[in-house]
């Protein structure tokens, strides 16, 4: 998926660093995304999450606040409300050059800035939060011992996750002034909540207040085991399938239209490495996004189903959809078909109606539940025709496959 990398105009005439994931075909929708405090554009979570939602469709804007990473500026010029206004001189490029985002996703204290920022965002639809403070003053706790010392001398250098930063009184009063509660319940926009109950920098209280706060929609959803940063891969990922499956309700998501003759046409299945980790793969089909890896088991980290999986489901939905076919045009009163499928590998001599007589071969397992007041008759008929589904034939027929270099 290609990154596309530029600069757009801040707050106070300043650079900001950015960088535009996009998926390989037109985005159904645009994200704008704010990472956590003193965090970039390329912390593992912000890249881990923006690169996942590419890859389901959703282009997301992710760029360095004021003094961070490539952008320009004095970090110890910044402030809460500086960053608020660089999120929304975001929002504004992206409508100016592409689209203005209907989604819009703040992690820690970028969370925080994203939801007061929403309300200057019409576009926006939905609002997702990802350890999000309730409160943007929570984040002086991470440096309360020279609060005293920052008020009375104007400016400190302090240590954050064991790198040095300049924090001002003016960024102490800036948050302390801060109204987010306010910005919470006059929100008027779809709300997704992502927490860990373990998050020991941002507790879950924090999650329970902008719940409470918020008018519907607005769902929660644990992260389990997460720490705050995400660190995890498998937890970012987690994160950007509830983002994207959430969102899809939402958001204006402008698919292309399809004339009938390109409906028509073969679709394309194309399948590319996401260097996310060592099995990693997103899957294109058409406007459809998903994602493969192997299981723990196999090396992998289970962030999606693996190839024979994906094999079986296509066996498993072209049985139950040839079913339904049958039952339709024949009137059979059928209620619901449910298919379940198993590979596994046997030796050939404990087979006896197989023609190979050695070494080992492939089973699928396929198990069919039918609900519906059906006689015996009925049933034994739509379990022959679950043998005459195409992808059955073309299992059990001989396939050729056709591999060449492209360049």
């Amino acid at each position: 998926m290609p990154t596309e990398r530029f600069q757009f105009t801040g707050e106070g005439g300043l650079q900001l660093a950015a960088a535009l994931e996009l998926p390989d075909g037109e985005p159904v929708a645009y994200a704008l995304f704010a990472h956590c405090f003193t965090c970039g554009k390329n912390t593992l979570a912000a890249k881990r999450i923006s690169v996942a939602l590419a890859a389901k469709g959703i282009a997301v804007l992710r760029f360095d606040f004021t003094g961070l990473g490539s952008s320009e500026g004095d970090f110890a010029n910044s402030t809460f409300s500086s960053n608020v206004a660089d999120l929304v001189r975001a929002a504004d490029h992206l409508r100016e050059t592409r689209k203005a985002p209907s989604l819009l996703i703040g992690h820690s204290l970028g969370g925080a800035a994203i939801l007061a920022a929403a309300g200057q965002i019409p576009e926006a639809s939905a609002v997702a939060t990802i350890a999000a403070p309730s409160d943007p003053a929570h984040v002086t706790g991470l440096f309360k011992e020279h609060i005293n010392n920052i008020r009375a001398q104007g400016e400190v250098e302090v240590s954050l996750a064991g790198r040095p930063f300049r924090i001002k009184r003016e960024f102490l009063d800036d948050v302390a002034e801060q109204e987010l509660m306010q910005d919470i319940t006059g929100l008027h926009k779809a709300l997704l909540i992502l927490q860990s109950p373990v998050d020991d920098t941002v507790g879950i209280d924090n999650a329970t207040r902008i719940f409470v706060a918020a008018r519907h929609p607005k769902s929660f959803v644990s992260l389990d085991h997460a720490d705050h940063l995400l660190s995890k891969p498998a937890d970012a990922l987690y994160a950007a399938d509830m983002i994207a499956a959430w969102a899809n309700r939402y958001i204006d998501a402008a698919k292309p239209a399809r004339t009938p003759e390109v409906a028509e046409e073969p679709r394309k299945v194309v399948v590319q490495e996401t260097r996310k980790s060592k099995f990693n793969q997103m899957i294109s089909v058409g406007p459809h996004y998903l994602v493969a890896d192997e299981p723990v088991s196999a090396g992998g980290e289970d962030a999606g189903p693996g190839p024979y999986d994906f094999l079986l489901a296509g066996l498993g939905a072209c049985t139950s959809m040839t079913m339904r076919l049958y039952a339709d045009r024949k009137a059979l009163p059928l209620d619901r078909v449910t298919v379940t499928l198993k590979h596994s590998k046997i030796y050939a001599k404990d087979c006896a109606e197989c023609e190979t007589r050695e070494g080992m071969l492939d089973q699928i397992e396929r198990d069919i539940a039918i609900d519906g007041a059906l006689d015996a008759e009925q049933r034994k008929k739509l379990m022959e025709i679950a043998d005459k589904c195409p992808v059955h034939r073309t299992l059990k027929s001989e396939i050729r496959i056709v591999t060449k270099a492209v360049n």
